[in-house]
């Protein structure tokens, strides 16, 4: 019989901590039930196995990074929205490195469904929007903002940018300019989808 106060979102939650404290790889079922003093087998009520329980620490960051970007980009539009859009990324992924590496994982297709991704596509879409993208162009501009932003948050993360001068907040406003311009640049495709 379950644990009373154990539940789907309580484990998936103790998983998400976990992942920030000691590293996204280090999540097993086994290592939550340690953390939350139960058996391995206790968990197994709500989360099938390690597969499921990692999509859901994807899902919930999916849902915990939608409500930062929501926040950081309401009534912004152009360049404030589209600094606020990675700020909230560039913070969370400070904050929260395990939940952040989870994000960076192939998504389940329950969590490419899941509300959360959803929240984080439409406002990701809507900054975009600001800037008179193309309908059809969408979708190459986000690509180009996500390698980007992830880009500069991994290199950052792993000390890339600690042996050299200015400081990486620097370059990260550099960035923030120059992604600002280029997407008020982008390129019009031809007929065939052929960048002109």
């Amino acid at each position: 019989m379950p644990r009373a106060n154990l539940t789907q979102p309580v484990v998936v939650a103790a998983a998400a901590d976990l992942a920030d404290a000691s590293g996204f790889d280090q999540v097993t079922v086994s290592a939550v039930a340690r953390t939350l003093h139960v058996q391995a087998a206790s968990l197994y009520n709500h989360v099938r196995d390690r597969a499921e329980l990692l999509a859901g620490v994807h899902e919930l960051a999916l849902d915990e990074l939608a409500d930062r970007i929501g926040a950081a980009v309401a009534g912004r539009a152009g360049r404030d929205a589209l600094v606020g859009l990675a700020e909230a990324q560039r913070i969370f992924a400070r904050e929260h490195p395990g939940r952040w590496a989870a994000l960076q994982q192939p998504a389940a297709p329950s969590t490419v469904a899941s509300p959360g991704a959803g929240r984080v596509a439409t406002l990701t879409m809507a900054v975009l929007r600001g800037y008179d993208v193309p309908e059809p162009e969408l979708v190459h501009v986000t690509r180009f903002l996500g390698a980007t932003v992830n880009g500069f948050l991994a290199l950052e993360r792993s000390g890339a940018y600690a042996h050299r001068r200015p400081e990486p907040e620097v370059s990260w406003q550099r960035t923030l300019t120059a992604l600002d311009a280029l997407i008020r640049a982008w390129p019009p495709a031809d007929d065939e989808g052929t960048p002109r």
